[in-house]
């Protein structure tokens, strides 16, 4: 059991997020897949299809994850982010002393021990492999998705943010992921794997929806700031029914969006609402930099994505069309 205990001050600066962030939906959704099927009903579809899509180049980033092992903060580490490339910068740019502080905890394989004791130290190539390795694992299980997923999630934010408006804090408190979640003034009862209390002591609570989240709610803080709200992750996704509609509005729009502007141009458009290079749209679409830049022209003289230099490189980013075009929220990027 976690149980939170609040102040008045804390009840005025508790908050609603989007996201948990792109990095970290994508190690709840790894997890998820090596979870046991049968206590994961609502994703099941979704298990069908992304089942036997990580490679080699997702180790780096699968190595770190044991099943029954304690989980890296990703928020903490490449913050909360919708874009991987985002986060990707916040985790090159990250404190050794915050790199060691999230991966001392780590059981490494003995094969893996060199380059974990590395990352640890905060070494730069190392960090470069473990965002690739989170960059393939991303691109298997969750980009395909993360549309659909982020228009679920404003939903939910949405619900939230009535409840809040109608109610106050506390019916907020009171109504979310019951039974999961209990309000009993002034402390929340949080179903959890370990027996904790957290006092906030002002500093307010961050409540954000998840998708790829199963069973219960996770606390994330970065033990480093006390001074920073901690957050509590929400799943969102507790049916099948509920999940059957996103999956299938995933697939739908992929199908129509691939039969208007085909395949490949429409995975260059997905890829540039997280805003990529010309370069980084070659390597997602597994063409040359000459094709990638054919697709981007295309895409730019319809006035679905815009190209902008940024120091050396340019960098495609969706259009407000576009973005109504893919059916789903913009990103930071966009």
């Amino acid at each position: 059991m976690l149980r939170i205990h609040f102040t008045a001050e804390d009840l005025a600066r508790t908050r609603v997020a989007a996201t948990i962030g792109a990095a970290a939906e994508t190690m709840y959704s790894l997890r998820l897949l090596r979870d046991c099927a049968a206590r994961a009903l609502p994703f099941h579809p979704w298990r069908a299809v992304v089942r036997g899509r990580l490679g080699a180049r997702a180790r780096p980033f699968t190595s770190l994850l044991a099943l029954d092992g304690p989980d890296i903060d990703l928020t903490v580490l490449m913050g909360d982010t919708p874009s991987v490339e985002e986060g990707i910068d916040n985790l090159l740019r990250a404190s050794p002393a915050l790199l060691r502080t999230e991966f001392e905890h780590i059981d490494f394989h003995p094969s893996q021990l060199s380059w974990a004791r590395n990352l640890a130290a905060g070494d730069l190539d190392a960090r470069r492999d473990f965002a690739a390795g989170l960059t393939a694992c991303n691109e298997a299980l969750v980009a395909p998705y993360w549309n659909s997923a982020r228009s679920h999630l404003e939903g939910v934010r949405a619900t939230f943010a009535r409840t809040l408006l109608d109610g106050g804090i506390e019916r907020l408190l009171e109504s979310m992921c019951v039974p999961l979640v209990r309000w009993r003034a002034p402390v929340l009862e949080v179903r959890y794997h370990r027996h904790l209390d957290v006092h906030l002591g002002g500093r307010g609570l961050v409540i954000a929806p998840t998708v790829f989240l199963w069973r219960d709610p996770a606390l994330l803080w970065d033990s480093r700031d006390v001074t920073a709200a901690p957050t509590l992750a929400i799943p969102t996704l507790g049916d099948a029914a509920a999940a059957a509609a996103l999956w299938g509005a995933a697939r739908a729009a992929d199908q129509s969006l691939g039969a208007l502007l085909g395949r490949t141009r429409a995975a260059a458009l997905k890829a540039a609402t997280e805003g990529c290079s010309t370069t980084e749209l070659a390597r997602r679409l597994n063409v040359s930099i000459a094709a990638a830049s054919e697709h981007a022209t295309v895409l730019r003289n319809a006035h679905l994505i815009t190209t902008s230099r940024r120091g050396k490189s340019v960098v495609h980013t969706v259009t407000p069309l576009g973005a109504e075009l893919l059916g789903g929220p913009l990103t930071e990027h966009g």
